[in-house]
C-alpha cells in the first residue's frame, strides 16, 4: 500500500500561476528541476536519484532502470526533494514554466493512476511515482507525436500539472469518443483508452495545415485540455522571429505595423 504525504495547497495568479504547498514537519514535497521558486526557511532542499517512491526502492537495478526510461524521453535522472525540517509548518511554492494552469490532482479521488504528458508534471507530495507510460498500439506509436511516450503518476496523494493557456476538464462517459489534437491533450485517467486516428481525405491532408493525425480518446474518467500546447507557442515564436513578415521595410508595411499595434 503506497502511503503519500499529506499536504495542504495553494494556487496563485491567474496566467502565469505558483503553487505554495504547506508542509508539516518531517513532510516532504518532490519536483522535476527548475519549478522551485521559493521557499520558507527551515526547508531543507536536497537532489535525489528518482522520484523516492517505495515503487523506486527495489534496489539499484531497479532504480536504474526506471530512470533510464526517464533518461529516454529527455527527462531528468534526478528530482528534488523539498523537506520541513523545522517544527512549525513551512511552505515551498513551485512555478509554471509558461502561460497556462495549475491543475491539481488528488490521486487518490482518480483511480490512484493519471497520465500526463512528459512536459506537463509541476510537483507532487512525496511517495507520488513518477514513470513513464508507453502507448503499446502499433499507429500510436508510429505516428503519435506527443502523445506516443508519457509520464505516469501513482499513488494516493496530491500531484499537480501545468498545461497552457486554458485548461478544460472533460468527463468522458462509456462509448463516448473524443477527437483531438494530440498537442492539446494534458492527461487523463487510467479508463480512458487513448489510440491515433488518419485524418483522411486528399484536401485535409495536403491543405489542412492540422497534421495528419489526431488522438481519440474514449472510456470511461476524465480528460484534461490545454488550448495552447507549447509546441504550438514555440512554433508561432520561431516563425515570427525567423522570418521577416513581407510588408516589412516598405512605407505601408510601417503604417501596417503601427495599426496593429507592432510599433517602429
Amino acid at each position: 500500500m503506497i502511503q503519500n504525504h499529506e499536504i495542504d495547497y495553494r494556487i496563485f495568479g491567474e496566467e502565469m500561476q505558483y503553487v505554495e504547498i504547506e508542509l508539516d514537519p518531517n513532510e516532504t514535497a518532490i519536483a522535476e528541476p527548475g519549478a522551485f521558486m521559493m521557499m520558507d526557511d527551515g526547508i531543507q532542499m536536497q537532489t535525489m536519484f528518482g522520484d523516492g517512491s517505495q515503487q523506486q526502492s527495489g534496489g539499484l537495478l531497479g532504480k536504474l532502470f526506471n530512470a533510464g526510461k526517464r533518461i529516454l524521453v529527455g527527462e531528468s535522472l534526478f528530482m528534488t526533494a523539498f523537506t520541513n525540517v523545522a517544527h512549525g509548518k513551512k511552505c515551498v511554492s513551485f512555478a509554471s514554466p509558461y502561460p497556462g494552469k495549475i491543475i491539481a490532482l488528488d490521486l487518490a479521488r482518480l483511480g490512484n493512476r493519471v497520465i500526463c504528458q512528459k512536459d506537463a508534471f509541476l510537483c507532487a507530495a512525496k511517495g507520488v511515482s513518477i514513470g513513464i507510460e508507453f502507448q503499446r498500439k502499433l499507429g500510436t506509436g508510429l505516428f503519435g507525436g506527443e502523445g506516443f511516450i508519457m509520464e505516469k503518476l501513482e499513488g494516493d496523494g496530491m500531484a499537480f500539472m501545468h498545461a497552457g493557456g486554458h485548461v478544460i476538464e472533460r468527463r468522458l462517459i462509456p462509448g463516448e469518443v473524443l477527437k483531438i489534437d494530440t498537442g492539446c491533450i494534458v492527461g487523463f485517467t487510467h479508463g480512458i483508452d487513448y489510440d491515433i486516428q488518419f485524418v483522411g481525405g486528399i484536401k485535409n491532408t495536403i491543405f489542412g495545415g492540422e497534421g495528419l493525425f489526431f488522438a481519440t480518446l474514449r472510456g470511461s474518467g476524465t480528460v484534461w485540455i490545454q488550448t495552447l500546447p507549447i509546441s504550438r507557442l514555440a512554433g508561432r515564436i520561431l516563425q515570427y522571429g525567423t522570418f521577416k513578415r513581407k510588408e516589412e521595410g516598405s512605407i505601408l508595411g510601417g503604417l501596417g505595423n503601427m495599426v496593429d499595434g507592432d510599433g517602429w
